[in-house]
């Protein structure tokens, strides 16, 4: 079949035109195919990035039927998203009945009124949080009324928030602590701000200013610490902000009226401000105080004690050492200053030789050096090389230090060794002394004997050895005497010087004849002495000397009667003789010629050598009569000075008589006073060389008067002086005594005594003498 021109092109332009337009199908289809993969790449992009989202939505139709990812019912603790919302809550996991019923009051809520809501859960056995934000969805999404939450995972963030939230209630716990503490501590505390201005303080500070309350103080910037030196505490805070470093300084403050030690500390913490706080120190002080001076009292009592006592510190140097203990070692002043150690001061005794020696010093120093560890004291004898013979005590302090003292027992060791002595000396002493002695000890044991004790109660040696008591010993004794229950006396006397501790005698008689005397003497020790005397003889003695003694005694009183006697017949003879002589004297019998003057000046002497003969006499045998009367004493002295003023102006000595300027009065015999006056004078005189000196002063007392007669002669030595005083002179073989030609000084004594006073003659060869008489 063919085809016109026409058809043919009428079937090229049909097929032209199916050409195109399946070139435009295929076109299209391609765009279309394009943007279908260009959309599912997209729905997969936002598909990936909602499931990688923080946020998943979940959507709620208005029947409840929900719609959700698997990621989200991950998210809920289940398996797989259920079809409606209650059966969220179904099953142990998931969300809770409450929860769903939450949910579903708010997605009801917000379909009917498009109220948004939000709410946060947890569900079951999971620590996931979620926060759940709903609102109305878009119709375009879902129409009909269906709600749209989204779901926000905020595990992370909730558990920050928890951890900071506890940090802060913790934080706020320590702030509310922190500040009962501050309240509660008994030192002042406060906080500066960086310019030093105070911002909080302590009750204690408050108290410490005398403020009401804290208020006040932070208001009227009330300063505990008072100034120093200028620089006050709100400046010292700022220097410790700037330097950023805390500032410790003592300082006195005034405390409840007190002045007190205080140890202030600013402690800068960083932008926040400046804190302080002071710590009272004055108990401290006061025990530091206290004990420097217990360690003062206590190294100057060491150094008063013989022994040498030494401190080492736990660093094994030699901090003190007394004096003896320098002395015993040879330490230096200047050693002493640098500290020794230990060891060195080992070294330095070895030097001087004051440690013993030893074969291997560098082991025996070591060995010493353990005392520092040990847990006991050490105790070691030390013998020197000088012979010395030290004891060493080394006692270890707790805090690792060592005291060592060092006793010299060199003298206890001779004192000791010449005890031993004595005790051999003594028992050979006891053996040879003439008398019995015998030691008892307090319970009545006889402890000391000699040979001669034994002899004497003829007792055996055996026994004595035994150390018998007292009683045992009488059993033995009583034998031996004449009549045995006198016996008992000498268990009487023992017991008094043991136990009693007093003297006690007593005598005895043995059968034999012999007389024992024995006395006890309590001892020292508390043992009692039991001396033993034979008296036999002296007992024979005795009664002859008691016989003679009788003839004295009679002889005596007949001397007695004699003086009494003869004194009368003496003195009326003589004073006729003196009498008649002064007549003579005075030429009433005629002009004598010079040498009868002399004869009369000598009789006149001897008529006064013989009345001081009797004077003495009667004197010494107690008879010497007195007649009392009333004396002044100015013009008693001028006229026994007057009656001797032709001698003392011919030799051409200067005599001075000091009175008082009251009338002085003493009641006595007038002659014999100026007698013994007279007498004391002229030896005065006689012991003057030509110009001497003689002073009589007149002295007024409480309960008499004073004469002192006074000379710048020669003097007397002791001897001379006692014999001039008793008026006796031993002769030339040294056994008999003659007596003197002047009786002066002895009659003078003898006066003075009689009228109750006394006499003293003060002399020193070359000095002078003087005589003191008072008479009351």
């Amino acid at each position: 079949m063919e085809f016109s021109p026409t058809t043919l092109a009428l079937i090229g332009v049909v097929l032209g035109g199916w050409t195109l337009a399946a070139l435009a199908a295929i076109y299209l289809a391609s765009r279309a195919t394009g943007q279908a993969r260009d959309m599912r790449t997209g729905l997969k992009r936002m598909q990936r990035m909602l499931d990688e989202s923080p946020a998943l939505p979940l959507l709620v139709r208005s029947d409840g039927r929900i719609e959700a990812s698997a990621r989200l019912a991950g998210w809920f603790g289940l398996d797989r998203m259920p079809t409606y919302l209650s059966e969220l809550a179904e099953g142990e996991s998931g969300l809770t009945h409450q929860q769903v019923e939450t949910l579903q009051k708010n997605v009801r809520r917000t379909q009917k009124t498009a109220a948004p809501f939000r709410m946060m859960i947890t569900p079951r056995g999971s620590s996931r949080s979620l926060s759940l934000r709903g609102h109305l969805a878009d119709p375009q999404v879902s129409p009909g009324g269906a709600a749209l939450v989204w779901v926000f995972d905020f595990s992370d963030s909730e558990s920050e928030l928890a951890r900071l939230r506890a940090e802060a209630k913790r934080a706020q716990g320590d702030f509310a602590a922190l500040v009962g503490l501050l309240e509660a501590a008994p030192m002042p505390m406060w906080f500066r701000t960086e310019q030093g201005k105070i911002r909080l303080v302590n009750s204690a500070y408050v108290a410490a200013v005398g403020a009401r309350d804290a208020e006040e103080v932070v208001a009227e910037q009330i300063e505990l610490i008072e100034p120093v030196n200028g620089l006050g505490a709100a400046q010292v805070a700022r220097e410790a902000g700037q330097q950023r470093q805390p500032i410790e300084r003592m300082v006195t403050s005034t405390i409840n009226g007190q002045r007190r030690a205080l140890r202030v500390s600013d402690l800068p913490l960083g932008e926040e401000g400046i804190a302080g706080y002071a710590i009272d120190v004055e108990d401290m002080e006061e025990l530091a105080r206290s004990f420097k001076a217990f360690r003062t009292a206590q190294r100057n009592m060491l150094d008063k004690l013989s022994a040498g006592v030494a401190q080492f510190d736990s660093n094994r140097q030699l901090i003190f050492a007394n004096r003896p203990f320098q002395r015993s070692f040879g330490i230096s002043f200047e050693q002493m200053r640098e500290r020794p150690s230990f060891n060195r001061w080992l070294d330095i005794a070895r030097d001087q030789n004051r440690v013993p020696q030893v074969r291997d010093f560098p082991a025996w120093r070591t060995e010493r050096e353990e005392w520092f560890t040990s847990n006991e004291t050490n105790e070691e004898s030390w013998t020197l090389p000088n012979g010395t013979h030290l004891r060493i005590f080394a006692q270890p302090d707790p805090d690792g230090g060592l005291l060592l003292l060092a006793e010299d027992r060199t003298e206890q060791l001779k004192l000791s060794a010449s005890q031993d002595t004595l005790l051999r000396t003594r028992t050979a002493t006891f053996d040879s002394l003439f008398e019995s002695i015998a030691v008892f000890r307090p319970d009545g044991r006889l402890q000391l004997w000699n040979r001669r004790f034994m002899a004497d109660w003829d007792l055996e040696e055996e026994f004595l050895d035994q150390h018998p008591r007292i009683d045992d010993l009488l059993t033995h004794i009583q034998k031996s005497l004449r009549e045995g229950e006198e016996a008992g006396q000498i268990g009487d006397v023992v017991r008094a010087a043991t136990l009693d501790r007093s003297q006690g005698v007593g005598r005895v008689s043995l059968s034999d004849g012999r007389i024992l005397e024995f006395a006890g003497v309590p001892l020292p020790d508390g043992n009692g002495l039991l001396t033993v005397l034979d008296i036999t003889d002296a007992q024979k003695a005795e009664e002859a000397l008691r016989a003679r003694n009788a003839a004295l005694v009679e002889a005596d009183a007949m001397k007695t009667r004699f003086l009494a006697n003869m004194s009368y017949e003496f003195r009326t003879p003589l004073t006729s003789m003196r009498g008649f002589a002064e007549l003579l004297e005075t030429g009433l019998g005629g002009e004598l010629t010079e040498d009868g003057m002399a004869y009369l000046r000598a009789i006149l002497d001897s008529v006064e050598q013989v009345e001081n003969v009797l004077d003495l006499s009667q004197s010494e045998a107690g008879m010497l009569p007195l007649v009392k009367e009333s004396i002044v004493l100015e013009p008693f002295l001028q006229a026994i000075i007057d009656s001797r003023r032709e001698k003392i102006d011919a030799r051409g000595i200067r005599l001075e008589l000091r009175t008082g300027e009251e009338e002085t009065r003493i009641r006595g015999d007038e002659r014999r006073l100026a007698r013994a006056i007279g007498h004391i004078l002229d030896n005065a005189i006689n012991a003057l060389p030509d110009g001497g000196r003689i002073l009589v002063k007149l002295l007024a007392r409480g309960d008499g008067v004073r004469i002192v007669i006074s000379d710048d002669g020669m003097g007397m030595d002791a001897l001379q002086l006692a014999r001039a005083l008793d008026g006796l002179m031993v002769s030339a073989d040294g056994k008999t005594v003659e007596r003197r030609v002047n009786y002066g000084l002895p009659l003078a004594k003898r006066i003075v005594e009689a009228h109750g006073g006394r006499l003293e003659v003060m002399s020193e060869e070359g000095q002078g003498t003087a005589a003191l008489i008072d008479i009351a």
